[in-house]
């Protein structure tokens, strides 16, 4: 269907090229603080391509953001965690980690018109819910409002983490720090959506009153991952049981699987599968080794997955246990990637989320070996057939 109603079909490129009713004041008071700044210019590093390539035909992933973890590295700045799959004339992005709106607009991954980029996104979902995987969440729609998303023909789904019941434990059992949000400690994706739309009630309210905006509310349509056979003991395992994939999306361009994987002690912590006529890719989500990425990825053409540098890890944190703790544990370390992704019988091996997301790439050669399929280190803004060509 298609939500435009009459009275709320203003776009901005319907404002942007001075409607009758916009004219003068009007618009110079409407534009006021709502013009797009420039994209922000791609790093140099060789992590960062310099401009977007051409949309390809057959469907592709684009890799909006290759960085693994919040906060910036000092000498290079790839933007955060984010991918885009492509099929056809629809659009579905999982994870947005720091810069995915720009870097979205910036790829226009289906070559859309000029402020009509947002209008073939159809789905959104998200691995779990670090903040480098989500910190752009509601940007994606807010600014997207402005770029198309009203145009789109039916809500943009998303799909992620639910609400957790306990607690992840705490690393120093002496010292148990008092929890954020102690009404709703752990939210899961649908009571995070509803947070952030509550906070930007005021933006929201004056753009659907005075601009004629359709209710940004009516664009989307969220819902938690159901997980089959759920139990509470779950949310504090280190290791997620052997499982085998399950549906949770499908219409006429993909079917998405998820599965649960090791990035203790977040829970649930999802990798999915995206299945379409010309091809599939897995993307793994931060996990550490564990069967259940086999298992997604069997016969895949292409395996998306995350990787870290044990040797810089071990540099870096050596004085700070927590932090070591977490990235050994729930991560996977390049000499083990070749043989995962050998053995799940992968065309593509593609890293990304990369720890840390600087130059040398030769840190990242190790999980090369071992693996016989076509191997790619990821860099921002890259586009790549799901079948090898």
């Amino acid at each position: 269907m298609n939500n435009q109603q009459p009275g709320q079909h203003l776009n901005r490129r319907t404002i942007l090229g001075g409607g009758t009713a916009l004219a003068g004041a009007g618009l110079a008071g409407i534009l006021a603080g709502c013009t797009p700044a420039n994209p922000r210019p791609s790093s140099s590093s060789s992590l960062a391509s310099a401009a977007p390539s051409a949309p390809l035909k057959e469907p592709h992933v684009v890799l909006l953001g290759i960085n693994g973890g919040p906060g910036w590295y000092p000498k290079v700045q790839p933007a955060g965690i984010s991918t885009a799959i492509v099929v056809g004339d629809a659009t579905y992005v999982v994870d947005v980690g720091d810069r995915a709106p720009d870097q979205y607009m910036i790829a226009n991954p289906n070559g859309n018109k000029e402020y009509e980029e947002f209008s073939t996104l159809r789905g959104l979902f998200l691995t779990h819910l670090h903040s480098d995987h989500t910190i752009e969440y509601f940007k994606m729609f807010n600014y997207g409002w402005w770029n198309g998303l009203n145009l789109v023909k039916d809500p943009v789904k998303v799909m992620g983490p639910g609400r957790r019941k306990t607690l992840p434990p705490a690393f120093d059992e002496d010292k148990v720090p008092e929890p954020a949000s102690p009404k709703n400690p752990m939210p899961g994706t649908v009571d995070m959506t509803n947070s952030v739309f509550d906070a930007y009630a005021t933006d929201i309210n004056d753009r659907v009153r005075d601009n004629g905006f359709i209710n940004l509310r009516d664009l989307v349509d969220v819902e938690d991952i159901k997980i089959p056979g759920y139990e509470v003991g779950l949310e504090t395992k280190k290791h997620m049981p052997e499982m085998d994939p399950f549906d949770i999306y499908e219409d006429d361009r993909v079917k998405v699987s998820a599965i649960l994987v090791d990035h203790y002690p977040v829970f649930p912590a999802f990798a999915f599968r995206f299945d379409t006529d010309g091809g599939s890719v897995v993307i793994s989500g931060d996990t550490g080794p564990t069967p259940n990425i086999g298992k997604i990825a069997q016969g895949a053409d292409m395996l998306l997955h995350e990787v870290i540098d044990d040797e810089w890890v071990d540099t870096v944190y050596k004085d700070d246990p927590g932090i070591r703790q977490h990235l050994f544990a729930a991560h996977t370390s390049a000499s083990t990637l070749g043989k995962i992704a050998e053995d799940a019988g992968v065309g593509q091996l593609v890293l990304t989320h990369l720890v840390p997301s600087e130059p040398p790439l030769s840190r990242f050669d190790a999980a090369s070996k071992g693996f016989s399929g076509k191997f790619h280190v990821g860099k921002d803004l890259d586009r790549l057939p799901l079948k090898a060509r």
